[in-house]
């Protein structure tokens, strides 16, 4: 059930106003900035059919989120701030044959039978969402989604565990959501405290979080 914007208190709907405006201001200019940073194909893909084909009044879509975790940092390829939920979105762009199932800690992809392990992309994610929930603990969990989506011609050999796409099944899954759960005002407030805790898009950040995560993960990261 959603709150008229009658029923909300004005002071909240002010600080949500205001963090918006701030957080859009300040991701416009660092996003114009350095759109260069940790944008990989998969991920550009990902963006595009997002932007293109969801109203924007109902959407909102961040990008490249490097926000604290522990003692170093996280990055999260994409948050989807909507009227019918926030979804976590993980992207990886792989060719080849994919091996792998929810509960493994690497996952296998095949090309002319060379193996290459890589950490599995539904434990990397659900990091993300613990830390988004904490950050927006306004919200019930179950309007807190998870989602990796694969691009590349990479193909599953295995069943694909829920809540894993290929890039074409996006837009559909997003859909199937219902509508006008969370309200547009409350939507504005998750998009500036998002923007507020996020570190400044910087290339200084980036090789600092690929630093952090070679020491935590090695290869696998």
């Amino acid at each position: 059930m959603t709150l008229s914007i009658t029923e909300i208190n004005p002071f909240i709907l002010i600080i949500g106003i205001s963090l918006y405006i701030i957080g859009f201001v300040s991701g416009l200019f660092t996003h114009k900035r350095l759109p260069h940073i940790r944008q990989n194909e998969g991920e550009a893909e990902v963006h595009d059919i997002l932007t293109l084909k969801l109203d924007p009044f109902r959407y909102h879509l961040l990008n490249n989120i490097t926000i604290p975790y522990g003692d170093g940092t996280t990055q999260i390829d994409h948050i989807l701030v909507s009227t019918t939920g926030i979804f976590i979105i993980e992207t990886k762009n792989y060719s080849g044959w994919i091996f792998g199932n929810e509960n493994s800690k690497q996952w296998t992809q095949v090309i002319y039978k060379v193996k290459n392990q890589f950490q599995n992309p539904i434990h990397q994610n659900y990091l993300h969402l613990q830390e988004i929930r904490k950050l927006l603990d306004f919200l019930p969990e179950n309007q807190i989604h998870s989602i990796v989506v694969f691009t590349g011609d990479g193909e599953f050999k295995t069943p694909i565990p829920k809540g894993v796409l290929y890039l074409n099944q996006l837009i559909g899954y997003l859909m199937d959501f219902p509508a006008d759960v969370i309200s547009n005002n409350r939507m504005a407030f998750c998009v500036g405290r998002i923007e507020c805790s996020r570190y400044q898009m910087t290339e200084k950040t980036d090789l600092q979080h690929q630093e952090y995560l070679n020491q935590k993960f090695g290869e696998f990261s």
